[in-house]
């Protein structure tokens, strides 16, 4: 019996792990200074994320509707990605992570937008930023801007 349950949990595993695989989580900096040094390095340009991952409701749908899907993981590999958070929970990132990303938004987000995306040139130059998510799934001006500085 417990061969048979398993022949049949299995491949739902198996599907689940491929799902989370288009994703880009795993590829996501989180130092500016890194992101900058890899961006030279590899003649990039690097997308900047502002985000309150735990109570912006917006970033929480555009990270379903854009970031989790094969599209921006293709778009993604022309550029280094940073990731910069604030959360309201202060346990989700260390006190020193917390400070860097406030450092990077009075630096790069003097609105305090979420979310925002922004294109850096590897100099740490703004090229463009699109902020807001209407949470209806239409994420073309996103895509557009991805596409624009690829």
């Amino acid at each position: 019996m417990k061969k048979l349950i398993l022949l049949f949990i299995l491949p739902l595993f198996m599907i689940a792990q491929a799902e989370k695989s288009v994703g880009v989580e795993n590829s996501w900096l989180t130092n500016y200074d890194t992101a900058l040094s890899q961006a030279e390095k590899e003649d990039k340009n690097i997308l900047l994320y502002f985000t309150g991952s735990d109570w912006c409701a917006p970033c929480k749908m555009l990270k379903k509707d854009l970031f989790d899907t094969a599209e921006f993981h293709d778009i993604s590999n022309s550029y280094v990605l940073l990731y910069i958070d604030i959360p309201m929970n202060r346990d989700l990132i260390s006190a020193e992570q917390l400070a860097h990303n406030k450092e990077v938004s009075a630096k790069h987000n003097r609105k305090s937008a979420v979310p925002l995306l922004t294109i850096l040139n590897a100099k740490g130059k703004e090229l463009e930023a699109y902020s807001g998510y209407s949470m209806n799934g239409e994420i073309r001006y996103h895509l557009e801007l991805l596409k624009k500085y690829q």
